[in-house]
């Protein structure tokens, strides 16, 4: 069983939060220690979020910049289908996943990797705004071909009402810098 942190729990948080704040968080968790346990135990107490400091740090040095994951997503863009295709492929291979294109309209690609498959939906990469309908889709296609999971990658938007039911059917989005590392432009 895959272990999965829960999204708002107070480690999730700090992760996707500054680093200095769980720098802030530690030493204010060994300060609030220290008054009631002895200073090595409070210590112990407080590493965890040292911890996550470390991990946040890293995670945000190896994060493309807001300028660089722009000019990624107009590279992007200017892409045809068949380059944009390729370009995906070859990420998700890096990845180690076994491809196969599809013909479907709902999905795109297949990959399999340790005997799980997911089926990926990117045609409407470029859609400048995209809605529930293509997630419904790729959702039927994913039952149809049982997929354990659905991936979409899309450079503009999602509405509200397409995040929420992504959300519910657990379907991977891939966008921004994340699309952009997947295809390294």
């Amino acid at each position: 069983m895959k272990w999965k942190m829960a999204e708002n729990s107070l480690f999730a948080v700090l992760l996707r939060a500054q680093w200095w704040i769980s720098v802030l968080v530690a030493l204010g968790s060994f300060a609030g220690l220290r008054l009631v346990v002895p200073d090595l135990y409070a210590l112990f107490g407080s590493l965890p979020f040292v911890v996550i400091a470390c991990v946040a740090t890293w995670k945000q040095l190896r994060a493309p910049s807001a300028a660089k994951i722009a000019a990624g997503l107009e590279a992007l863009r200017a892409k045809t289908w068949e380059e944009f295709a390729r370009a995906l492929e070859e990420g998700f291979r890096r990845e180690g996943y076994a491809v196969k294109r599809l013909q479907g309209v709902a999905a795109d690609f297949e990959l399999t990797k340790a005997g799980r498959v997911s089926l990926v939906a990117g045609k409407r990469w470029k859609a400048s705004r995209t809605g529930v309908e293509p997630l419904k889709e790729l959702v039927a296609a994913g039952k149809k071909r049982e997929a354990g999971e659905c991936v979409y990658v899309f450079a503009g938007e999602m509405t509200e009402n397409a995040r929420g039911f992504a959300k519910e059917k657990g379907i991977r989005l891939v966008e921004g810098a994340q699309m952009v590392r997947l295809v390294e432009v």
